[in-house]
């Protein structure tokens, strides 16, 4: 079987197109996917933005993040106007080890959520189960849906 040339040709200029996105990108450098690295192979001196899971259901915003080894007792959550922040550490990397192979992130953590509707800021839950921290955020009632009766005259 042949391959179209056009195919080719497009996924080469995909391949280039993100080439150059990578080099040119503003984004904050992957620290968790790079071993807790800047780069430059110096451990990261920056704080980790931290990453989550979340979804809707019908009454609250879930917000699931991977922090094992994190006593639960350090991690700062806070709610303030519409933004929902959540920070921490990982433990500090032993001193005087020389790593075989360093994958694992060491250091400050954090997270900042907008919410663009309106939520319970009071009624927040943050739970750690198994080094997994969920939160969940209630919906305000406003916003929740309503179900509507069809009335037959």
């Amino acid at each position: 079987m042949r391959t179209n040339p056009y195919n080719q040709m497009v996924r080469d200029f995909v391949e280039m197109a993100d080439a150059v996105n990578r080099r040119m990108s503003t984004a904050p450098y992957d620290y968790a996917r790079n071993g807790g690295h800047d780069g430059e192979g110096a451990p990261a001196s920056r704080t980790l933005r931290l990453p989550i899971d979340a979804y809707a259901t019908e009454d609250a915003f879930v917000l699931n993040a991977y922090v094992p080894g994190v006593n639960p007792e350090h991690v700062e959550i806070t709610f303030e106007g519409e933004e929902l922040t959540i920070r921490g550490n990982f433990e500090p990397q032993p001193e005087g080890v020389d790593f075989l192979k360093r994958d694992l992130y060491h250091g400050a953590f954090e997270r900042r959520v907008t919410f663009n509707v309106p939520v319970n800021a009071d009624a927040i839950e943050a739970t750690y189960d198994n080094g997994v921290l969920i939160l969940r955020v209630p919906k305000a009632e406003e916003i929740k849906p309503k179900q509507i009766k069809v009335q037959v005259k």
